[in-house]
């Protein structure tokens, strides 16, 4: 199994919960994973969601990073249009001065938000057609070689912190194709153009002095529990409480009216941007990622899993690690 498995974390705030403590788990899941194997945790930028803690991404990597010691971290991903280049050039030149070896920067050119808080963040609607010359000016900034004479990242020059371009497109992946970048799908929540991203992302690619064969990281959901019955249960949860905070925008509803908002033409096409799914008992899961990673072509999959609490969250990575590192030991 050439497949590798990595994790997305997005510092999940339950109703009702406090920050902090989703930051506590984070930690945990990061030295969980660490002792486990997995490749890579990421963190996505997302701004003014309640469930969400990744907002300030940089800062939390940092976090645990000083918690951990071999684990590769990074963001999956800075919204890179929300952000002036040398901006994040020196925050992850910082964190890869601090934590060499294992600092990763994916970019996405989507506002990780709605439009009033674009707003807030003083972001140019307009800054998203620049995606592409961003990348390249930031690249130039961790390598050495400024695009704008004069300036200098510091920290950052000569770190060459690996580039990612996050994607639920085409338009990422021919970015990522003509850059010679590895290309991320996200497909665990957009997952429609994910053949088609993919094949033309691979056809297309052009080697760099990053990567000489295109790389392809593809995201899936996943619960694992001890019986198939119980990770379901936990998978339907998780899509009804993600359907209502998406559809309902912070009210409080019944189990009624859950019930409603999940029966309507809204909260079924909500429910289909979770298609790319895994419930059910270590082996079971551990057979539709394989399926999910050949349908996929991927090289690498990034598992998000939103359980009801930390301990089952924590137990679901920690069994399909068992699973997924059981047959590479046994060669299957």
């Amino acid at each position: 199994m050439s497949t590798v498995l990595s994790i997305l974390d997005l510092a999940y705030i339950p109703e009702g919960g406090a920050a902090r403590n989703s930051f506590d788990a984070s930690v945990a899941l990061a030295q969980l994973a660490e002792s486990r194997d997995y490749r890579r945790i990421w963190y996505a930028e997302h701004h003014n969601m309640a469930s969400i803690g990744s907002s300030a991404t940089s800062v939390l990597i940092a976090h645990v990073a000083a918690h951990t010691q071999s684990i590769r971290l990074g963001s999956g991903g800075i919204m890179l249009p929300n952000h002036a280049p040398l901006t994040i050039a020196e925050q992850f030149g910082t964190l890869e001065t601090l934590h060499p070896g294992r600092i990763d920067l994916g970019l996405g050119r989507a506002p990780g938000t709605d439009q009033k808080t674009m707003y807030a963040l003083r972001r140019d609607p307009a800054s998203a057609d620049r995606f592409p010359q961003d990348v390249l000016e930031l690249q130039a900034y961790l390598a050495g070689k400024s695009r704008v004479p004069g300036v200098e990242a510091i920290p950052g020059k000569g770190t060459n912190v690996p580039l990612y371009i996050l994607g639920s497109s085409l338009f990422g992946a021919q970015l990522a194709a003509k850059l010679g970048l590895p290309y991320a799908y996200a497909s665990h929540f957009s997952p429609d153009a994910l053949v088609d991203a993919v094949t033309l992302y691979r056809e297309r690619f052009e080697p760099s002095e990053q990567l000489s064969e295109p790389y392809v990281i593809a995201g899936v959901n996943a619960i694992a529990s001890d019986t198939t019955a119980e990770a379901h249960r936990q998978f339907e949860s998780a899509v009804r409480r993600r359907v209502v905070q998406l559809v309902g925008h912070g009210q409080t509803f019944s189990p009624e009216e859950v019930d409603l908002i999940m029966s309507s033409p809204a909260g079924q096409q909500m429910k289909q941007r979770w298609r790319y799914s895994a419930a059910g008992t270590p082996y079971e899961v551990k057979a539709y990622l394989e399926e999910f990673a050949e349908h996929a072509q991927a090289d690498e999959l990034i598992i998000a899993s939103y359980t009801e609490d930390s301990e089952s969250w924590l137990r679901s990575y920690d069994l399909i690690a068992d699973v997924w590192h059981a047959a590479k030991v046994s060669g299957q």
